[in-house]
């Protein structure tokens, strides 16, 4: 009689399948599962149901494994290789997502790891939707060698391709070590969490055997330290679940594509809405500070703003609001940090935020009280000239609407780029304590005067009768308007209405550029 072998049943398949199931979702197992707890952060499993809308997320790719065989990787596999990817929705709209699994091999990237997260950047490219990542790895899987580095260069590639397409969103959520940073560097927000974050290049027992520092993980790359002094955090957080919260506000205010216009959210907000603290607000001695912020939380619909950047380079505020339910974007100096003036990490951090918004079609809405560039030795020789052209360049190339109010002083090559006329702003208003000249009035009498000035009997005297005849001709907003170089002087209780009367004409703006591959920035 002939041996027959039983052929499984279809309950046994799908038993078999909700096994291997259950052995992905495991990830590196109950013990290292433990120790990521301990470490106070969550799986990356929980870190997705918490992000995502309840139910949604659809897992893509849980059985892939390494193809290594060096160095004993051959008995070392686990299904879904340290990285979990996937689609699902954030209040309702579809993102694409991967979560590095610590748990799994230190969430090191080898070659196959790399082609799932390849593999959905792709996806969310050509569904045009977001693409958001949360980090959680060692680096680079020493073990497999170049084809690691090779698949760090390819989901570079695609972060590159996707670049001005899809909003890209990464969150730092542990350690994101070596050629592993690269890749949320080259995305457009970076969120990371106190205390558990660390972004390097090289660790701190590298630092120590190559220069002899002795540094800690949070003193070389904590998220304080990427948020207020290197600048590539944009956003940081006090838990994970307040990142995941920065994640939803931020996509409120960017629309899925470079196609789409962004998310229109209703508000009860009066248009008309005017209000006479504005015309109190600004000190009319131009040496006196406060806080732009003041302004922008009484212009902006219900008073929301979602500030980026806010630890760095804090002398220029940056950020998201509405006007009459439309996401803007929002570039302000700020007299409250070294008077607003524009120095090398502001022009960087401005510039940045400029071509995103000029990516995404959202609308650009400049704030100006600049005293000029930063002056000094440091900022010379640091390339002020070329950092500070960054920002003039960026708003000269972006096509969205563009509003200006110059709210205070606006001198020299900093007015030009925070907005002006002549940069291609559409419309430009001016409170009637604006004052646009090419510097300010005491340095410019020293100036023009110097002569009449040493050779004077009462030079104190005669100087502040110079100052006073300057201030008249240019320390005002007029001389600007009569050239037409403004569009309007408008009285501040007034600002919001006719901020949104500008927009609400330059809805339909189209503006044609001569065909070429791309620009060249000055980086």
């Amino acid at each position: 009689m002939e041996y027959q072998e039983k052929q499984p049943t279809i309950n046994d398949l799908i038993n078999e399948l909700r096994k291997l199931k259950e052995t992905a979702c495991m990830g590196g197992g109950p013990e290292r599962i433990k120790r990521q707890k301990m470490k106070g952060k969550l799986t990356a499993r929980e870190r997705l149901e918490k992000l995502l809308d309840p139910e949604s997320f659809v897992e893509l790719q849980p059985f892939v494994v390494h193809r290594s065989t060096y160095f004993g990787m051959d008995k070392v596999k686990y299904l879904g290789d340290g990285v979990i990817t996937g689609f699902g929705t954030i209040n309702g709209r579809r993102v694409y997502v991967f979560s590095q699994d610590f748990t799994v091999m230190g969430g090191s990237l080898g070659e196959m790891h790399a082609k799932k997260i390849e593999a959905i950047i792709d996806l969310a490219l050509k569904t045009g939707s977001p693409l958001i990542g949360l980090y959680d790895s060692g680096g680079a899987r020493i073990q497999e060698g170049v084809a690691a580095l090779d698949g760090f260069g390819r989901i570079f590639r695609m972060n590159v391709k996707a670049s001005g397409i899809i909003p890209q969103i990464s969150l730092i959520l542990g350690p994101c070590a070596g050629g592993a940073s690269y890749s949320p560097a080259l995305t457009d927000f970076i969120i990371m969490v106190k205390k558990i974050s660390y972004m390097f290049i090289t660790g701190p027992q590298v630092v120590k055997a190559v220069t002899g520092e002795e540094v800690t993980f949070e003193e070389l790359g904590g998220a304080e330290v990427h948020a207020a002094k290197s600048g590539v955090a944009h956003f940081i957080a006090d838990s994970e679940d307040e990142a995941f919260e920065i994640v939803r506000e931020l996509l409120s205010y960017i629309p899925s594509n470079n196609m789409e216009e962004p998310p229109y959210v209703e508000t009860e907000d009066p248009i008309d809405r005017e209000d006479e603290e504005l015309n109190n607000i600004v000190p009319t001695d131009p040496s006196e500070p406060y806080d732009v912020r003041d302004i922008i939380l009484r212009i902006v619909d219900d008073g929301r703003f979602l500030e980026v950047h806010r630890d760095f380079a804090p002398n220029i505020v940056i950020g998201f609001g509405r006007f009459n339910g439309y996401s803007t974007c929002i570039v302000a100096n700020q007299p409250k940090h070294l008077a607003g003036v524009l120095d090398i990490n502001a022009s960087a951090k401005a510039a940045r935020f400029v071509r995103f918004c000029d990516s995404f079609n959202i609308p650009i809405l400049m704030l100006v009280d600049v005293p000029g560039y930063m002056p000094g030795v440091d900022q010379e020789h640091g390339g002020i000239i070329k950092h500070g052209a960054k920002l003039v360049y960026a708003y000269a190339e972006a096509t969205v609407p563009k509003v200006t109010i110059v709210l205070r002083k606006a001198y020299g090559g900093a007015y030009i780029a925070m907005g002006s006329k002549s940069l291609g702003a559409d419309i430009v208003y001016a409170w009637p304590t604006a004052e646009i000249a090419v510097m300010g009035p005491e340095g410019a009498v020293k100036i023009i005067f110097r002569k009449e000035l040493e050779a004077s009997e009462n030079p104190e005297e005669l100087f502040r009768r110079r100052l006073r005849e300057y201030r008249k001709v240019f320390a005002n907003p007029y001389r600007a308007a009569e050239l037409g170089l403004i569009d309007d002087v408008i009285e501040p209780r007034m600002t919001r209405p006719m901020i949104i009367k500008a927009f609400e004409t330059l809805r339909n703006k189209r503006e044609i550029r001569l065909p070429r591959k791309h620009g060249n920035i000055p980086l």
